[in-house]
């Protein structure tokens, strides 16, 4: 029997409570100062044809670094822009207008109130940018507590979104594909693998450096796999945690993967 409540609105009204009950800490930036170590994503859901939710993410092109990997639509925030945006985003018509819980956040969280609107503004340009995803479509469910990632020195603040009616989107140059992942297969254990990585040294001659091991998720459809690893996996497995109590299988026990990635990896290449 699927954990997954059976209609849309009903697993609409269990995310937002279950995000409302373990909220993020303070969020650790001034919106007037230095925003630049500093991301926001839109961890976005839908429903697919079978009425069943799906995880929405965007595969990366070879013209942005990490090509290849799934990721949230989002990125860095834009000081001016996105302040200006998200001064909008209180109109009625708008996200965090129709948030059922943004009387609280207003009250018992003022201080970090303006800085959760500047990050969903963010978000949603991002989503524009890359998929043309209709900001106006989107529900807003609640934030979610910030990833933090080492290589990068970057915080990545998950906002957690629910697309009503678009069906198509227009990835940009910088996302290959859209890619739609039924939610209920993050349940089957059988989707696990531990993501045996190396790189390849960027001069001739220079060693290798050594392989590392992390947990993945593998996509399976239409005989190709798509693997979600890395700082959207850790948030994807933070929502399911958080919304259903999962916990994916031990590491150790699942099946290895093997991949080089060589020094493109993290540069990328030009559009033009």
């Amino acid at each position: 029997m699927s954990i997954l409540p059976r209609s849309p609105e009903a697993f609409i009204r269990l995310v937002q409570h279950r995000l409302y009950r373990q909220p993020p800490g303070t969020f650790p930036f001034n919106t007037n100062g230095d925003v630049s170590l500093n991301s926001a994503v839109l961890f976005l859901l839908g429903k697919g044809s079978n009425g069943e939710p799906l995880l929405i993410l965007n595969k990366r092109s070879r013209h942005v670094r990490q090509s290849g990997d799934l990721c949230c639509p989002g990125g860095g925030i834009s000081p001016t822009i996105d302040r200006w945006l998200a001064r909008w985003l209180n109109l009625p018509i708008m996200p965090l207008s129709r948030w059922a819980h943004q009387p609280w956040w207003r009250r018992y969280r003022k201080k970090d109130f303006p800085k959760l609107a500047l990050l969903l503004a963010t978000a949603l340009r991002e989503g524009f940018e890359e998929m043309r995803l209709n900001p106006l479509g989107v529900r807003f469910l609640g934030p979610m507590p910030a990833q933090h990632l080492v290589m990068f020195k970057r915080a990545i603040y998950p906002m957690v979104g629910w697309v009503n009616h678009q069906k198509r989107f227009f990835p940009n140059w910088e996302v290959d594909k859209i890619v739609y992942i039924p939610l209920s297969t993050f349940f089957d254990p059988g989707n696990y693998g531990r993501y045996r990585i190396s790189f390849k040294a960027g001069k001739p001659g220079a060693p290798d450096m050594p392989y590392r091991d992390m947990p993945c998720f593998i996509h399976r459809q239409n005989g190709h796999d798509e693997l979600l690893w890395g700082a959207t996996y850790r948030i994807t497995e933070r929502f399911l945690k958080t919304i259903f109590g999962h916990v994916p299988p031990p590491m150790a026990s699942l099946p290895v993967i093997h991949r080089r990635l060589g020094p493109h990896y993290l540069q990328g290449s030009s559009p033009q």
